[in-house]
């Protein structure tokens, strides 16, 4: 089996940050598309507030939207793609110091992960 080496590693955790970054964008752009179409005629009527829908706010919601086309679900996924790319990286961080046998980085990776959820698991977002 072939040693991965740090230039490997850190050409790899380059790629998986530049592909998240490039997805999420093209999905949040086609959503903005979807939804400009859809609703891009209508005027603002700024005195009464309209949230975000609820369906965007539940996994199964968004999941439903972004099959039925709706431009606010797919957008709310593409940011959702953008928030998880930084993690991601992290994890594969994770897995490739533990290929190194780095094992004092894959303890500082794993806590990293860990403090980002913890972080998220005890936020107080509704």
């Amino acid at each position: 089996m072939k040693k991965i080496k740090d230039a490997d590693l850190q050409l790899l955790l380059g790629h998986v940050l530049r592909a998240g970054t490039v997805i999420s964008i093209t999905i949040v752009f086609f959503g903005g598309v979807i939804y400009l179409h859809r609703h891009g005629h209508l005027i603002a009527d700024y005195k009464i507030f309209r949230g975000t829908p609820g369906f965007i706010h539940e996994p199964a919601g968004l999941f439903k939207g972004v099959m039925q086309l709706r431009g606010q679900a797919i957008i709310q996924t593409g940011i959702i793609l953008l928030i998880a790319t930084p993690v991601l990286r992290v994890i594969f961080s994770a897995v490739g110091f533990a290929l190194e046998r780095d094992y004092l980085y894959v303890g500082i990776s794993l806590l990293v992960l860990l403090i980002i959820f913890a972080s998220t698991l005890s936020g107080h977002a509704v």
